[in-house]
């Protein structure tokens, strides 16, 4: 068994997010309280011919393990290739494989959930990457299927399992619901009965009472929170402090979760790879209107956000937010 599932833990996943969950994204949410974190997906192939870009993505700091690294690709040989590769140079404490991606470019590579209408080759790919990774456990997220006719969570399940998999997250909706709709929860509960490896939920997770109802009402072994914690970080440690003292802390300021942002811009700017690709923030407009989402008067925030460029910008958007609420 994983270790982090060992002793009746049940450990808090960081989802992974394209274009989100970079290495200082990462950094932070550990620090709020997150147990278990992937990068986000990187392509097989492209990881095989050594894409810069690619190892950036999936760099990761020893304070940050438990870490895992998620690939995807359709093909078993390059999947394989670029999990030794993986294991070669940054020995991660576990890889991760994608079937559950429903972004355009991923299901047109049939990588990702197109996976799910094909569920022998599912198997064919955990194959070939736990036995050419044999010294690092190998785990996959799903969907629940490609949509409501073709639900195959519980078949997927058994056959990850069954070739290599140590554990399986599952994120609660099918492709063709995208991040519409809610999360089915008891088709999570029933894999999660009849798997004998630990099972991560996913989906709809926004709050640490959430938490609770599915530790009470399900045998998942660890949940997965992705966009919830997007716009708030801090739900992390809302989650841990409620299961330790049953109260949910009082939430950041709006000068601390400023001050988390303008933080964050400055170390990702830093970064040798971002320097030299980049001279403004107007790349890193989507991260930006993504942590502050959750926050008072967001729409305005998003429609300032669209007109800075220098982080001088940045600072007079959050002056002038904090002026306004944080009295």
């Amino acid at each position: 068994m994983l270790p982090w599932f060992k002793n009746g833990q049940f450990p808090l996943y960081l989802a992974p997010m394209a274009r989100v969950t970079d290495i200082v994204f990462r950094q932070f949410c550990k620090e709020q309280g997150a147990d278990v974190m992937v990068t986000e997906f990187v392509q097989a192939d492209a990881l095989t011919r050594e894409d810069p870009k690619l190892w950036e993505t999936v760099d990761f700091t020893d304070e940050q393990r438990p870490m895992g690294v998620q690939i995807f690709g359709s093909n078993p040989s390059t999947m394989a290739e670029a999990a030794k590769l993986l294991e070669e140079r940054l020995q991660p404490d576990f890889i991760d494989i994608n079937f559950g991606c429903p972004a355009d470019r991923v299901i047109c590579m049939d990588a990702g959930s197109s996976m799910l209408r094909n569920p022998s080759k599912v198997g064919r790919v955990v194959h070939a990457v736990a036995s050419a990774v044999p010294g690092t456990p190998v785990t996959a997220k799903i969907r629940t299927g490609w949509d409501d006719d073709s639900i195959v969570a519980r078949e997927v399940g058994h056959i990850v399992e069954n070739e290599g998999a140590q554990a399986l997250a599952i994120h609660g909706r099918t492709k063709v619901q995208g991040y519409s709709g809610e999360a089915n929860w008891s088709l999570i509960a029933e894999v999660a009965e009849e798997l004998t490896i630990p099972v991560i939920g996913n989906g709809n997770i926004r709050s640490a009472h959430d938490v609770i109802r599915i530790r009470e009402h399900t045998h998942c072994a660890g949940l997965m929170i992705g966009r919830a914690a997007l716009g708030y970080p801090w739900i992390f440690r809302d989650i841990k402090h409620y299961l330790t003292h049953g109260i949910v802390p009082e939430p950041p300021s709006v000068s601390e979760r400023w001050e988390t942002i303008l933080n964050y811009t400055q170390t990702i700017m830093a970064r040798p790879f971002r320097q030299q690709k980049h001279t403004d923030l107007r790349w890193m407009r989507p991260k930006l209107i993504a942590l502050t989402k959750s926050m008072n008067s967001s729409r305005k925030i998003r429609g300032a956000l669209g007109n800075v460029i220098q982080f001088k910008d940045l600072e007079r958007v959050a002056a002038e937010h904090i002026a306004l609420f944080d009295q």
